[in-house]
């Protein structure tokens, strides 16, 4: 028994065949490097999209409670006006006291800090100069503190009213 040869024209026919088939074997693998290509970046599109909101959110709640601490910094301002006076009754006194206290306490936990000024140079990211006078220290010092100046977190939620020195004593 002897083998065929194939013939000429099926020889050629195969190689066109396996050349097209090579062909759109490589057409494909474009393709699917494009499609992973595209699923990569989609991928990282969505990691930082979850990034973003994530500090997005942590930025809102941020500011929602330095606002709420700033309306907080209100009533404590009462509560020091109410303690300097002298005609409260001392069961009175140590009640606000206790709640100051508190006060304090709910600052303290929220990394909320008083701004020192008196004696300080001016700064002008700290505090806001409502009146100058005249006195023995530097100029430009603060010398009274007006309404105290609170930083959360190291930033400024409440600026120091204060008067400085003019530097000049009559």
């Amino acid at each position: 028994m002897t083998q065929k040869q194939p013939k000429k024209e099926e020889k050629a026919d195969n190689q066109n065949e396996i050349l097209a088939l090579k062909e759109q074997v490589q057409k494909q693998e474009v393709q699917i490097n494009d499609y992973v290509d595209h699923l990569k970046r989609l991928q990282a599109e969505f990691e930082n999209y979850l990034k973003r909101t994530e500090k997005e959110r942590a930025q809102f709640i941020q500011s929602a409670t330095e606002r709420m601490m700033v309306k907080l910094l209100l009533v404590i301002d009462d509560f020091e006006r109410a303690l300097t006076q002298k005609e409260i009754p001392e069961n009175t006194r140590k009640g606000l006291e206790m709640m100051f206290k508190n006060l304090h306490k709910i600052l303290a936990e929220e990394k909320v800090e008083p701004i020192e000024s008196v004696g300080k140079k001016v700064d002008p990211y700290k505090h806001e100069v409502l009146l100058k006078g005249d006195s023995d220290k530097p100029e430009d010092t603060i010398i009274e503190e007006l309404q105290k100046g609170y930083q959360m977190n190291g930033k400024v939620i409440r600026y120091a009213k204060v008067k400085v020195s003019t530097g000049v004593r009559k």
